[in-house]
């Protein structure tokens, strides 16, 4: 399941050293819809390794900055507190799934 998180939610997951994959998105944004579902089924396959969560750009401005957030969908994995790898656009599942793999 992906969860919604707002900065706050976001930078306490961070300090507690969990293994995040995020998918910062906006609602307008076509590809972020079409990427949605993909990590849906994507987040029950590795449910207890990662939490999976969504963050807003358009409600969350300051953390899209601070994470040089240019362009979405963005997928970060968090690892001990500290950024393991960035994937920017849409990716079918496989692809996802071996980002994902590779970074957590």
């Amino acid at each position: 399941m992906v969860k919604e998180f707002d900065s706050a939610a976001f930078l306490a997951a961070l300090e507690e050293k969990k293994t995040l994959v995020v998918d910062f998105w906006a609602e307008w944004c076509g590809p972020c819809r079409m990427l949605a579902p993909v990590m849906e089924e994507v987040s029950d396959e590795f449910e207890g390794k990662a939490e999976f969560v969504k963050i807003d750009v358009d409600e969350n401005p300051d953390l899209a900055r601070e994470y040089s957030v240019m362009s979405i969908p963005c997928v970060m994995v968090f690892k001990d507190g500290a950024m393991a790898g960035k994937n920017v656009g849409f990716v079918p599942k496989e692809a996802m799934k071996e980002f994902i793999e590779k970074n957590i």
